[in-house]
C-alpha cells in the first residue's frame, strides 16, 4: 500500500512534471514575420545586437537567444515547419547579405560553421540542377 502510495503520488508527477523534455519549442512566436525583420535595418540590428549580448531582446528575442544553441546542436528537431523556414530564410540571408555580422554569430553560436558549410552545399546544389535543367 506505501508502494502504491509512492508511486501514485510522487514518482508520477515528477515524472509528468521534470521527467520528460519538451518535444517542440514554442510556437508563441511563429507568425512573427522574419521578412519584416530582415528588411528593416533598425529591428534587424537590435535582433543581431540581443543575440550578441550587445543590447535588450524583446520577448521572441530572448527565447530564440535561449533555443538558438539546441536547435543548431540537435539540427532543429524540435523546430516547426515554420521555425525550420524562418530559419533557412535568416541563414541565407545572413549569409547572403550580412556576412560580418553572421561570422560574429558563427563565432557565438555555430563556431565549427557546419550551417554555412551546409547553406553553401545546398545553394551549389541548387544552383547545379538549375544549370543541368537548362
Amino acid at each position: 500500500m506505501f508502494m502504491l502510495f509512492i508511486i501514485s503520488f510522487i514518482i508520477v508527477p515528477v515524472l509528468k512534471c521534470c521527467g520528460t523534455e519538451t518535444s517542440t519549442y514554442t510556437t508563441q512566436y511563429d507568425e512573427v514575420d522574419i521578412k519584416e525583420i530582415m528588411d528593416n535595418e533598425r529591428l534587424l540590428v537590435a535582433y543581431i545586437g540581443c543575440l550578441l549580448d550587445k543590447n535588450l531582446c524583446t520577448p521572441e528575442g530572448k527565447e530564440l537567444k535561449r533555443d538558438i544553441p539546441d536547435a543548431l546542436q540537435s539540427d532543429c528537431n524540435k523546430c516547426s515547419d515554420k521555425q525550420r523556414e524562418n530559419a533557412d530564410a535568416w541563414i541565407e540571408f545572413m549569409i547572403d547579405n550580412r556576412p560580418e555580422d553572421w561570422t560574429k554569430l558563427e563565432e557565438r553560436y555555430n563556431p565549427d560553421g557546419s550551417y554555412r558549410t551546409k547553406y553553401l552545399e545546398s545553394k551549389h546544389n541548387a544552383t547545379s540542377n538549375v544549370d543541368e535543367s537548362k
